[in-house]
């Protein structure tokens, strides 16, 4: 029998952690689950903190016995875990505000909640993050199903960075934005064959954004305005993680990490209503802002 699982307190989790690991979740109780497990097998990263927020429509996904287990084996294994809920919704942007709150820890890693990681990709993000010191790092998801849907066409859009990354203003239409396209299907594994990397080396690439496992120097993302645009965008909307990780970007630079962890778990949305892109009205209101 399941026994209560005891969900912790904001005031207990805040601390002075290398890392807190920020999940957002709603209704995906088996996908909380696996990517739990994904989090419980990492090594060489003592200590991290995990927050999961849900905002589910019935009870919360950690409740199930097997996201609960995993819950209960990071605890063992010395992490804290916070498990909150944020109701009722305002929204994907105003959630992950909610998330950076609750940490205090240098680096925040926003891990969406249908994302497995494998062994060892934590501790890659933290050491590529130390060694750039740019705004954020990230592992674009593989689709393993697209493991035989070969887009040599979109390898064009790699580029290493050489050095440290440098900010960069990004706006659509532009060649930088067309970078994404290297992030869809399995085309990162792919790119990653072809390279033949040492099973310690990385690299650190070109990008404009990144979806479903970034980690920030929280001070650097909190420095570039965070989520606070929430109050600016209606409830319905999407594309919030491209907003926050345009305006770092702009500040303090970022970059995409291969080889790359991070597996999607390929699971149907639960964003289903999607009226508004965030990244449009925040970049509205910037160029708006900006002197004729």
């Amino acid at each position: 029998m399941n026994r209560p699982l005891d969900a912790g307190t904001p005031e207990q989790f805040r601390a002075d952690r290398l890392v807190d690991v920020l999940i957002p979740t709603r209704n995906r109780p088996a996908e909380l689950a696996v990517t739990l497990s994904g989090l419980a097998a990492q090594e060489e990263v003592p200590g991290f903190g995990v927050v999961v927020s849900d905002q589910s429509d019935g009870e919360p996904a950690y409740a199930h016995p097997a996201a609960a287990t995993m819950v209960r084996a990071l605890r063992h294994r010395g992490h804290p875990v916070l498990l909150t809920r944020r109701l009722p919704r305002r929204g994907l942007a105003e959630h992950r505000a909610y998330l950076l709150a609750a940490s205090t820890a240098r680096y925040v890693l926003y891990l969406d909640d249908d994302v497995w990681l494998e062994p060892g990709t934590l501790h890659r993000l933290v050491t590529v993050l130390t060694e750039l010191g740019c705004g954020f790092v990230g592992n674009a998801v593989h689709g393993l199903s697209y493991l035989d849907d070969l887009r040599p066409e979109t390898h064009g859009h790699y580029e290493e960075w050489g050095g440290r990354p440098v900010p960069e203003r990004i706006r659509p239409g532009t060649p930088e934005w067309d970078r994404a396209r290297i992030h869809s299907a399995a085309n990162l594994l792919h790119l990653t064959e072809k390279l033949a990397l040492s099973s310690e080396a990385w690299r650190a690439y070109k990008v404009s954004w990144i979806g479903g496992c970034v980690l920030y120097d929280r001070a650097k993302l909190v420095d570039s305005g965070g989520f606070d645009f929430w109050r600016r965008v209606q409830e319905k909307h999407q594309g919030e993680d491209v907003a926050a990780q345009l305006a770092v970007l702009a500040r303090h630079g970022g970059a995409g990490v291969l080889p790359s962890g991070a597996y999607h778990l390929e699971s149907p949305t639960t964003v289903t209503e999607r009226d508004v892109e965030a990244w449009e009205v925040v970049l509205a209101d910037e160029d708006a802002a900006q002197p004729a």
